[in-house]
């Protein structure tokens, strides 16, 4: 037994050594929990996290400072690192010259966000990989995104050469990007005002800026590459609402269909990509990311309310198909990305040769080959990026089917090509779970719920609130939940509206208290009273020469943006008339931007226009309060908070508010002044429509 003992010590010793040498290198990121950090463990460049000992060093050596900022899914950041990180000779001239910090910009977004403004500051287009040069003090003097082997060390041998010859220039120059970063965003787009809302000439301004832009061939805003931008397409949504403009509408429900029968769409397995790389959604970046998919819930989920259009509930359940099977983690949280790469190849795991379609569809073959543009050559580098490029109804109609057999034909083929599919190496999964981005898709679950009442939905939009729920430490949101870090505003901001949605989906009143809560702190680590505006980063976020501020809407939108909206909208369900004011009074501050640049604070455009009209409050009271929350909420009406309660209640808003006769009793309100109490929804909606 003792021999047998210490040979099984000796295995075990040997595999450990093994495995040690198995890597030639290995550096400080060995240590990281980011999966992204974690790929570049073992490059030969001596890599160290952003923090206090990093900085540190590069002041005591009198280095300047290389942060390399990207995230797990990003092609072009692996691109990088195989052509030169990797590369012993590249990484002697880094580990000589500079002190080489590695950064995941969904871990830090704060660090990004001061030196991605720094790189567009100097006039250059920004991206990732986000390669930064600083001063040892931190302080920018040039950077860039991806730059090939050659062209790196040509770089590198040059601001080695700058740092060393022209110290006082860099210097400088260094000065003049710092101040850039640290001025004060009121007085960058000299954000002024006190009126919030917008009139009718104005609504109309924005409308036809963004409509100047329409694709009216592919869909979307005409230009290349395209992101699909869910809150330029809410914004669009919610102007149809208040203006019937029948040309907002149509172009909203084909630039839906346009998205959903492109490459950006997975036609097998579900979800979307981040973007196309061409007009016509054909070629997608075909990384997936949690916070487009969330966001394209809650758009196609209100494109169903308005257009009842099939396409849409079908994306919508074959998204969330593919978030439980494949993002969902045990705790309820929903992991944050798929790599575009697989076995080194971008794409490879999504697309096909003309032969396997051919297999798997069998006597459809030709119909499935037709319908997903399969070409003998293939539609994109040899391959095959299925996409929809015929009409569902012509093609039934051509091969003699109905229009339900044909689907049922079709699914049938996803179904075997799902299965064949998932014998590939898969991508790489960043198995980060943020709590922003929860909150995006906590949002989107609850607003495809409502759309489309399905119960699995509301089940699995359960499980993530109690998820998101749990990270929520001593009054704090904390970004991860195996980290003691803080969240940051667009965490804030998303989970508060999350839970807002959630309850107008629910009536769990616990949802919408916890969301005043997080409101609460919100005001006191990142609010600005100065500015009006809130920080990203928390005022215990230290070792960054700017503290940023976040105000034109992207892919996401600003956190400023989503908070504006969380202020007025929960200020309504508490009657709480300080917070409405102080959201429409950051709201006010951008309306000349908002007309000059509607694309770019679409988010914000969308709050201005529910507040250009008449905004509702919708209290119901009574046994059926659950029911009749469900049904007014398959109806697009934006502006609107809705609340319930299945028991009379002294809390606000349904003070005063009885179940009449014992019947369940709607009240429409406006400005806390209530119509005539109804007991049916129908007539509560033709109350609504009426205003």
């Amino acid at each position: 037994m003792r021999l047998l003992f210490i040979l099984l010590i000796i295995t075990a010793a040997c595999q450990s050594k093994s495995q040690t040498e198995m890597h030639e290198y290995t550096n400080d990121l060995i240590h990281s929990t980011s999966p992204y950090l974690q790929q570049h463990a073992h490059n030969p460049v001596n890599w160290q996290e952003w923090g206090q000992e990093a900085l540190k060093q590069a002041k005591d050596e009198d280095k300047p400072i290389l942060v390399s900022i990207g995230y797990s899914s990003c092609h072009w950041c692996h691109v990088m690192e195989k052509e030169s990180f990797e590369d012993p000779a590249v990484a002697k001239i880094m580990n000589e010259h500079f002190i080489n910090i590695k950064v995941d910009r969904e871990e830090r977004p704060d660090v990004d966000q001061v030196y991605m403004d720094a790189v567009q500051a100097m006039g250059l287009h920004g991206g990732w990989p986000l390669n930064v040069f600083l001063t040892p003090d931190q302080k920018p003097f040039y950077g860039g995104t991806y730059f090939p082997k050659q062209g790196w060390i040509n770089l590198l041998t040059s601001i080695n050469e700058a740092f060393e010859n022209n110290r006082v220039k860099i210097n400088e120059s260094a000065e003049a990007f710092t101040q850039n970063l640290q001025a004060k965003e009121s007085e960058k787009y000299k954000l002024e005002g006190t009126d919030h809302s917008l009139s009718t000439e104005e609504i109309n301004s924005i409308y036809q800026t963004l409509e100047k832009k329409f694709d009216r061939v592919d869909g979307g805003i005409k230009k290349s590459p395209k992101f699909p931008m869910p809150s330029v397409w809410q914004f669009l949504a919610t102007y149809y609402h208040q203006t019937k403009n029948e040309d907002a509408l149509n172009h909203l429900g084909f630039t839906l269909e346009k998205i959903a029968d492109g490459g950006i769409y997975d036609h097998v397995g579900g979800g979307f990509a981040r973007y196309s790389t061409d007009e016509e959604w054909h070629i997608p970046h075909f990384e997936k990311m949690l916070y487009d998919n969330g966001q394209l819930l809650s758009l196609y989920a209100n494109g169903f309310k308005l257009t009842k259009n099939p396409k849409f509930k079908r994306t919508i359940h074959e998204t969330i198909e593919w978030l439980e099977r494949e993002m969902l983690d045990e705790s309820g949280g929903f992991y944050s990305a798929l790599d575009a790469d697989s076995e080194g190849e971008e794409g490879k795991f999504y697309v096909w040769i003309h032969d396997e379609i051919v297999t798997l569809a069998g006597n459809d073959s030709k119909m499935i080959t037709e319908y997903y543009d399969v070409q003998t050559g293939g539609n994109w580098e040899g391959k095959n990026a299925l996409r929809v490029v015929n009409d569902e109804e012509k093609l039934a109609k051509k091969y003699d089917l109905t229009k339900d057999e044909f689907l049922k034909r079709i699914k049938t083929f996803k179904q075997k090509a799902l299965r064949e599919r998932e014998k590939r190496v898969r991508p790489g999964l960043d198995d980060k779970i943020i709590a922003g981005w929860n909150g995006l898709t906590l949002a989107g679950l609850s607003d495809s719920y409502q759309s489309l009442q399905d119960s699995s939905i509301l089940s699995l939009a359960s499980k993530n609130a109690s998820f998101i729920k749990s990270l929520i430490k001593n009054g704090e949101l904390k970004r991860f939940p195996n980290k003691e870090m803080e969240g940051f505003m667009e965490d804030y901001a998303a989970v508060i509206q999350g839970f807002i949605k959630y309850y107008e989906t629910t009536l769990d009143r616990e949802y919408l208290e916890l969301a005043k809560k997080l409101t609460q702190r919100a005001e006191e680590a990142f609010f600005d009273k100065s500015e009006n505006l809130y920080f990203f980063a928390s005022d215990d976020d230290a070792n960054l020469i700017a503290r940023k501020k976040e105000l034109f809407d992207n892919v996401i939108p600003s956190s400023n943006s989503i908070m504006a909206w969380n202020l007025v909208h929960l200020g309504t369900h508490f009657y709480d008339d300080q917070m409405i004011e102080k959201g429409e009074s950051i709201l006010a501050q951008t309306k000349k931007l908002i007309i000059q640049e509607p694309e770019y604070l679409s988010n914000w455009g969308l709050l201005a226009l529910e507040l250009s009209g008449n905004f509702a409050e919708v209290i119901i009271v009574g046994p059926k309060a659950k029911e009749y929350t469900n049904q007014i909420n398959q109806y697009f009406l934006p502006d609107k908070i809705i609340s319930g309660t299945l028991t009379e209640s002294e809390k606000t808003p349904f003070e005063l508010k009885t179940a009449l006769n014992g019947q369940t009793t709607i009240y429409v309100c406006y400005n806390k002044s209530c119509k005539r109490p109804v007991t049916s929804v129908k007539k509560a909606l033709e109350q609504i429509s009426a205003n």
